[in-house]
């Protein structure tokens, strides 16, 4: 509570109650009794409201979002242009279904994110990371007349069942579900903590390997990799490994597939991931960011390739006007100065965090690019033997604290705020996140 007169920053977290509060209990409890076990909780919040990158729960505590809704409210929560954007055009039209019809709005969307990627782009809307990777699945079989993919171990691309065969992150979302598509071989993602050097040459001879032995080149539709590893533990590859990559596909005729549903849309500090390295992907999907939460996806290929048939493939609440109305807005956002702006806070941070493993027992790594970074924890800095309960234990006193972030991987703690972060709330959270380790870690 605050004293009379004093004046209350809402542009930083407050504690009002013990967490969870009152009302946070009884909607859990109203919650369990009725919801889908499957969805994971990582700590009881509760929101209720939200703007810019403060979020409120339901009984009045306020909490810095470093998770940016899971990487999704790329321009923060509410921001007043995509939401004026958003209510413009849920007063003119909401819904028509753009896959049997026409929207002017779909067909600008669609233009300006193909102008991002070289060379002449169609551009498929659907609702989710996971719709836009089934349809880059279903795409490079019916363009290439293959049937066979790969991909990287420690990769999310999604839960429906032909991403979930890409997916190759936790062993419980497989679990039950098979038998899968077949014909997905997974190889190592480069891991520059714990391979060092060799990182990227072990997951270009695992492909390799492959095709040596099990897997036919010639019948490889596609290979999928995300730019930016994110589920997996926001991992960055080594310089020259997508470039690496690229000449294996290209060498076989095989088809280059980009995930940047969570590293896109500016979170690096470019529009997107590929970008650091100059490899552009026959295939992009991307989603999340795009429309600062509201649900849609996108799918962008190289024209030449994207010659299907009407009817092959659609969607009807994809490219939704209201989506793509809070799209073309956050494009904008993005475009004037969010991207930048990702850019110079996040290496802000990386200075700051750099010092973290000489200093801070069981901090073993901290790595990323731009507004997409993360904090290894681990058991022994000698052994580097993972420690997911350490991990879990900083992510839940950094909730106590007023702070948001999420794991990613097995052990490690993923910082992914929204891109219009200052530098003094950067520094609230890294404030936060060091007391928290040092608390848990000693």
């Amino acid at each position: 509570m605050h004293a009379k007169g004093e004046t209350v920053r809402r542009d930083l977290p407050e504690m009002r109650t013990s967490l969870p509060g009152p009302l946070a209990r009884a909607v859990i409890e109203r919650d369990h009794a009725v919801l889908s076990p499957s969805y994971t909780r990582s700590y009881p919040l509760v929101a209720a409201t939200a703007e810019g990158p403060i979020v409120e729960d339901v009984d009045g505590n306020r909490f810095l979002d470093f998770s940016a809704g899971i990487a999704v409210v790329s321009t923060g929560h509410c921001h007043p242009r995509v939401v004026a954007a958003i209510q413009k055009q849920a007063g003119r039209l909401i819904h028509m279904s753009g896959t049997d019809f026409y929207y002017q709005s779909m067909v600008t969307l669609a233009e300006r994110l193909a102008a991002t990627l070289p060379g002449p782009r169609r551009v498929y809307f659907g609702n989710s990371g996971a719709e836009a990777v089934e349809a880059a699945m279903k795409l490079a079989r019916y363009a290439t007349h293959r049937t066979k993919f790969i991909a990287f171990l420690g990769a999310f691309h999604g839960r429906t069942l032909g991403a979930l065969s890409l997916t190759a992150s936790k062993a419980v979302q497989r679990r039950g579900f098979g038998p899968l598509i077949p014909g997905v071989h997974h190889v190592p993602y480069p891991d520059m903590y714990r391979d060092g050097d060799r990182a990227a040459s072990q997951s270009l001879e695992a492909i390799e390997r492959l095709f040596h032995t099990v897997l036919p080149p010639e019948e490889v539709a596609a290979i999928f990799v995300e730019p930016v590893q994110g589920e997996g533990g926001y991992l960055v590859p080594p310089k020259g490994f997508l470039e690496s990559l690229e000449r294996i596909a290209k060498a076989h005729g095989i088809l280059l597939v980009f995930d940047e549903v969570q590293c896109g849309m500016g979170r690096t500090g470019k529009l997107w991931a590929w970008q650091h390295s100059g490899v552009a992907p026959d295939i992009l999907t991307t989603a999340k960011g795009i429309a600062s939460g509201m649900p849609l996806s996108a799918m962008i290929a190289r024209a030449d390739l994207m010659q299907w048939k009407p009817g092959a493939h659609a969607s009807t609440f994809g490219g939704n006007p209201v989506a793509i109305a809070a799209a073309l807005e956050t494009l904008d956002l993005l475009e004037e100065s969010l991207i930048d702006n990702a850019a110079r806070v996040g290496a802000y941070m990386m200075e700051r965090l750099a010092g973290w493993p000489a200093r801070i027992a069981s901090v073993g790594d901290v790595r990323g690019v731009g507004l997409m970074l993360a904090i290894e924890i681990v058991r022994d800095r000698a052994t580097r033997e993972r420690a997911q309960d350490l991990r879990d234990a900083v992510v839940e006193r950094a909730f106590e604290r007023g702070l948001l972030v999420l794991g990613a991987g097995e052990n490690s703690i993923r910082l992914c705020p929204p891109l219009i972060i200052t530098r003094e709330q950067a520094d609230f959270a890294m404030d936060v996140l060091e007391e928290a380790c040092t608390h848990v870690l000693g």
